[in-house]
């Protein structure tokens, strides 16, 4: 008998073809994929905003009562009563001398110190430095 060969010319238009549906059918897919996707990430979307909603009504119905506008009113803006008396405890404020005490001096660094002193030479503003030896003599 003779060998009959692996591939016929109808199983290679077969795989022609279906590699084309394949290909195809690829694109639809894909976009089908996506839009779900996109579809579930606003349903999360409408259900945060729903969420949201539903606690900005809450808060607009506890507006409505007269109780919590005292109470927010008192904690928020210090409001008293008629009648009551009322504290304010304030926290001590450091004064300006203590911070000036705590502080050390700020010492420019060498360089521009250097720099201040060139710069005072050329201009001829600069003093000359007084050491130990010339205030004595004087």
């Amino acid at each position: 008998m003779a060998k009959r060969p692996q591939l016929t010319g109808r199983a290679a238009i077969l795989a022609v073809v279906v590699c084309a549906i394949a290909m195809s059918l690829a694109y639809p897919v894909r976009e089908y994929i996506s839009f779900r996707r996109s579809i579930s990430e606003l349903r999360a979307e409408k259900a945060r905003v729903e969420a949201e909603k539903q606690a900005l009504l809450a808060r607009d119905r506890q507006s409505d009562d007269p109780n919590w506008i005292k109470k927010t009113a008192k904690e928020r803006l210090h409001y008293c009563g008629p009648g009551e008396k009322c504290y304010v405890v304030m926290q001590p404020e450091t004064g300006k001398e203590q911070t000036a005490v705590k502080q050390p001096p700020v010492v420019p660094p060498w360089y521009q110190t250097l720099w201040e002193s060139v710069e005072a030479a050329d201009k001829g503003t600069g003093q000359r430095a007084v050491t130990g030896k010339e205030s004595v003599g004087r």
